[in-house]
This record gives structure tokens, sequence and C-alpha cells, in this order.
């Protein structure tokens, strides 16, 4: 099932679940319908709307972004790098989330924005010290995120968090799947240039993989990262980026689509 955020015509926050070209909208927050079963909904439906009249937002607004550093083993081997014994972790704050359509903003001081389209987890409940065979019943779902990085600041500090943590730098949606294998995901980023002689748009496929190729599974990374810290509802975890990463330029359109949650789509522009 999908579930989403979007706003009405009103610009009114709403939650729903999208079933073809139909939103239906839900009278509870959208975590609240974490483990409910697709029957009990019925009850909930207040409204409905078609996707073409409504604005889809960033699903969730997680406390905190966990990410995973070098988890595709074709990213690994694209880099000539030995595969991690453990996940490495790097963290986003809140302030980086944007929805779908919504813009990337260029910092000032950097001039190389790199994409790395990812695979996401949406936690559920409350979660700490879980081992691997519990993961599952602590996942609320998954979506998409674009790890955008300014690739000159990271090779530039000692760490990663600044590069990491631009506003706009966690574009996020644009559903919540609660009902997919995440291992055996198709992933796919594209870059799209348009053509300013005759405004036809080129499309370049940048990555091209699938989550079966992740050193660490969904669950390990859940069970993992709870040894470390409380994981807390609507908390997001990205899984890594497939090999293929590579810059953006002002103007160009970025999407990320994994095949059974949709495409994230969002434009790199100055401030």
């Amino acid at each position: 099932m999908k579930f989403l955020r979007f706003l009405d015509k009103e610009n009114n926050l709403k939650t729903g679940y999208l079933d073809k070209n139909t939103v239906y909208e839900l009278k509870e927050d959208i975590l609240n319908y974490f483990n409910v079963d697709f029957n009990n909904l019925e009850k909930d439906i207040v409204n409905s709307y078609s996707i073409n009249d409504i604005k889809i937002i960033n699903p969730v607004s997680p406390s905190k972004i966990v990410c995973i550093g070098l988890n595709y083993k074709d990213h690994a081997k694209e880099l000539n790098m030995e595969l991690p014994d453990t996940p490495k972790l790097f963290i986003k704050p809140s302030t980086t989330v944007i929805g779908p359509e919504n813009n990337i903003i260029k910092p000032k001081m950097s001039d190389e924005i790199d994409y790395e389209g990812e695979l996401a987890i949406v936690i559920g409940k409350t979660c700490k010290d879980i081992n691997i065979e519990e993961s599952k019943d602590y996942i609320f779902g998954y979506t998409i995120m674009n790890d955008v990085t300014a690739r000159d600041i990271q090779r530039m500090d000692v760490q990663w968090t600044r590069g990491k943590s631009f506003d706009t730098f966690a574009p996020i949606g644009p559903c919540i799947e609660t009902k997919m294998d995440p291992t055996n995901q198709k992933i796919k980023t594209t870059i799209i240039k348009e053509n300013k002689n005759n405004k036809e748009e080129k499309e370049e496929i940048k990555q091209d993989s699938n989550t079966k190729n992740m050193v660490f599974s969904p669950y390990e990374l859940v069970s993992f990262i709870s040894q470390v810290m409380t994981l807390n509802p609507g908390d997001v975890i990205a899984t890594g980026t497939p090999p293929g990463v590579g810059q953006i330029k002002v103007g160009e359109k970025v999407t990320v689509e994994i095949e059974d949650i949709g495409i994230l789509s969002n434009t790199l522009i100055n401030l």
C-alpha cells in the first residue's frame, strides 16, 4: 500500500493512500497507520482526490536521517574498494528534507553537487537493541531518498557532516510502500537536461542497479543502527547508493526510480 502526505487546493496538509490515480484521504496522521490492515482503512476515508489535483509532499518529517556509506557491492567494485565489515553510518539533519518536485538549492560555497539515489526505510515504532529477525516488526515501509552531496566540501572536510547537511539535501518521497520486497528492487537514477534551443529534454541514465547488490540488507541495517541509537517513528534510514554517482548541474532535474515505489524528481537551482 502506498501511503503519502499531500496538500489540497487550499494548501491543507492531508494524509492518504494512493490507489491507481486516486488518493483517498484518511483522518489520522500517517504514522498511526503502522501495521493497520487494509480492510480496516475504509472507516477512516474522509475524501478522495484525483492525483492531478493535489501536491504530494515528503511522506514523513523524520527526527533524523541515518545514512549508510558504501553499501552496494557494484559501487565498491566501481571505486576499487574493499567491502566494509560493518555498516558505515553518518547522519543528515531533519532540515535537509524536501518533497517531490521541490527544488534542491545549490549552496554558494560549493561548485560540485552530486546525486545519490537510494532506497530508504521508514521506521514505524520506537526501536532499540533489536535483532535482525525482529527488524521487520519495526519497519513501516519504504520510500526513495536522494542523498544530495556537496562533493568538493566532503573531500575538503575530515568528516562528512557539512557536505551532506545543507538545507534541501534530502529529497524524500513520493510515498511509503508497505508491501514490497526491499531486497530485490530495481533502482535507477536519471538526469534530465533541457535543450535550450528547441526545449526538448534529454534523459541520461546515470545509476542502474538492484537492491539485491546491497552489502547489508535493510533488516541488518535496522538491527545494527538500533544497537547504536534509538530509532523513532518516522525516522528514515537511507540504505546506500549504487554505482554511477555523479554531478548534477543547475537547471537539471534528477529522478530516482524504484520499481515498486515510484519516482522522486527534483531540480537543482541557485538560491
